[in-house]
């Protein structure tokens, strides 16, 4: 059965590689049920650039998870290739739920599907489908599955050459950690063999900027799932140095913006959260109450609810608007642990949050103010590709609807004298506001939504927000979430995949590694590494057995943009010779000709 979800393909396009995709997922589900019979089949959608299924292949001798090994993917492979030679159509039929339940009546998860279909239109993932459910099945050769389709004719139109299995990965049914445990083939298909291994060269390329890889090789952050517990993020000095260098640069910002810090507890009491409304709308995302001293505390899962009352602290006139209140807060949010994801998806970050409060005329200025901001600090960190998305009004939204025309106008407006491209999703809204999301497009070509900008018409209402006006009366003011950076934690993670851990040199752990030649070298060299800290270099000296090669291999293995390389000749001459992570070489040059070097390239933000 196959999902609906679009795989980011347009008109003619998706439709073809949709089809293409989906029809190696049954193709490949045939090739493990010949080799695995007794395995139970699950769900094979195509998804963006590929497709996979899930497969519950049962326990060994042992009591442990039967699994796919290198062995059993080539033969699948190899077979795969055999049924695509006997072209066999792909045949469609509906058939009725008891039909299909005489049919899949050794397949249990199949059956679980029916019963989900035939009681109201739930789908694979236990989502509602909109309108009448027909069941419907395909078959191809020996190999009939539950399915809405579409497919290609017939299993030739797959070519054979311009696919590949590429990984096998646990997963749960239907994502429920408390489900059976699945084994799931991950595959991808295109239409000729160029398209197959430029998408794989990509792959690799993907593989190399893997932030959890580099993360372990330029010692940045580790996680530990046996003690520490999952998704919770252990900085090592060299990562938690480059957040300080990041979180610097934006505070500094922040401040010459018009933002004024503020911190405030990790948690807070059950009736914070009930009036706010997270425990009737959010409570899935929380973690379990605390109980102190006969009270319910609980993990804030975002920061606002305690700006609202740093707000509500004294009264507030028209004069004082707009505030500005910032906190890099760290919140906690419950996430399954078959989600969490490295730096991506984890369960303790911290956000670079702020919470604007200003009259109804300020608003506009205030959204330019908060767009224009994020696309700079963005644009700081070497982002330069933007797509910009505005979601309104959902059917079901609280406030006022003149407030809902004011807000999403001037996002929109905001949105236009941006000059960058942009989309509007109608109805994609949250509840209690609009709002703007803005996706950087990272080295490989990626999407990552990082800012937002968010109206909330709710909590001023719930917390009963006011100023005095200058008519002296007390009147509602606009609320506005933002976050820049969003996820920290996510942000670095997005960063060192844009960047392959090759950083601009301002942020770069240690900027310098001085490398003597030999050990009569070293007094000279510590004399270079103290004149370079005064200039404000991160710099290390490596005085420690080995060759010269080898040491200069390992700087460049840590990604350090520049290595002085100091023999006799140097040392007597007081320069030093310079040569690039890169392995290109500058040469030799005075001490304070390199300061000068490094300093632009700090100054100018890039990367060599």
């Amino acid at each position: 059965m196959s999902s609906s979800q679009s795989n980011g393909q347009n008109g003619q396009q998706y439709d073809d590689y949709y089809k293409l995709r989906h029809s190696a997922a049954h193709v490949m589900a045939q090739a493990v049920l010949e080799r695995f019979p007794d395995a139970k089949i699950t769900i094979g959608p195509p998804i963006k650039d590929g497709f996979y299924y899930d497969f519950d292949l049962g326990r060994k001798e042992d009591g442990s998870l039967r699994t796919f090994s290198p062995e059993d993917l080539d033969a699948i492979e190899k077979r795969m290739r055999q049924i695509i030679a006997g072209r066999f159509p792909f045949e469609k039929r509906v058939v009725s739920a008891d039909e299909a339940r005489a049919l899949f009546a050794d397949q249990p998860y199949k059956l679980e599907l029916i019963d989900g279909l035939e009681a109201g239109g739930v789908d694979e993932y236990g989502e509602k489908i909109e309108g009448p459910v027909e069941i419907s099945t395909y078959k191809q050769d020996t190999f009939e599955d539950l399915c809405r389709g579409p497919h290609v004719e017939h299993t030739g139109k797959i070519p054979p050459d311009g696919f590949k299995l590429l990984s096998v990965a646990g997963s749960y049914w239907r994502g429920d950690e408390n489900r059976p445990m699945l084994q799931r083939i991950y595959g991808t298909a295109w239409k000729n063999k160029k398209e197959l291994k430029a998408h794989l060269d990509w792959l690799e390329e993907v593989r190399k900027r893997d932030h959890r890889r580099l993360g372990k090789e330029l010692d940045l952050f580790s996680t530990n799932h046996e003690m520490v517990g999952g998704g919770l993020i252990l900085w090592h000095p060299k990562g938690a140095l480059m957040r300080h260098l990041a979180e610097e640069h934006a505070k500094k910002l922040h401040l010459e913006g018009g933002y004024d810090f503020v911190n405030t507890p990790h948690i807070g009491r059950a009736t914070l959260w009930e009036t706010s409304g997270h425990l009737d709308f959010y409570r899935e995302g929380m973690y379990a109450p605390i109980e102190i001293e006969g009270q319910e505390y609980y993990l804030k899962p975002m920061n606002c609810p305690f700006h609202v009352f740093i707000y509500k602290s004294r009264v507030r006139s028209y004069r004082d608007l707009p505030i500005r209140m910032a906190e890099w807060g760290t919140v906690y949010r419950f996430e399954r642990s078959g989600t969490l994801h490295g730096l991506m998806r984890v369960r303790g970050f911290t956000q670079d949050d702020a919470h604007l409060f200003c009259a109804p005329e300020q608003m506009p200025t205030e959204i330019d103010k908060v767009l224009d901001f994020s696309l700079s600090l963005l644009r700081d960190f070497g982002f330069e590709q933007f797509q910009l998305y505005l979601s309104t009004r959902p059917e079901k939204r609280v406030g006022e609807e003149a407030k809902w025309d004011d807000s999403e106008e001037a996002l929109l407006e905001a949105l236009k004298r941006s000059g960058l491209p942009y989309g509007v999703n109608e109805g994609d809204g949250a509840f209690y506001g609009p709002k703007i999301d803005i996706y950087v497009t990272d080295a490989l070509d990626r999407p990552w939504q990082l800012s937002t900008i968010q109206f909330d018409f709710n909590l001023p209402e719930r917390f009963d927000l006011t100023y005095v006006g200058a008519d002296g009366v007390q009147h509602r003011p606009y609320m506005i979430h933002r976050a820049l950076m969003g996820s920290i934690e996510r942000f670095f993670g997005v960063l060192i995949e844009h960047y392959g851990g090759i950083f601009p040199v301002w942020l770069t752990p240690v900027q310098v590694k001085i490398i003597p030649i030999t050990d009569e070298q070293n007094e000279y060299a510590a004399q270079v590494m103290e004149q370079l800290k005064l200039a404000g270099l991160r710099v290390e000296l490596d005085n420690s057995d080995g060759r010269m090669n080898a040491k200069i291999r390992n700087a460049q293995l840590q990604k350090i943009p520049y290595m002085l390389v100091i023999g006799g000749r140097e040392a007597e001459a007081d320069v030093v010779n310079v040569r690039l992570r890169n392995g290109k070489r500058l040469g030799t040059m005075s001490v304070d000709a390199f300061v000068t070097l490094a300093q632009e390239a700090v100054a100018e933000r890039i990367a060599i």
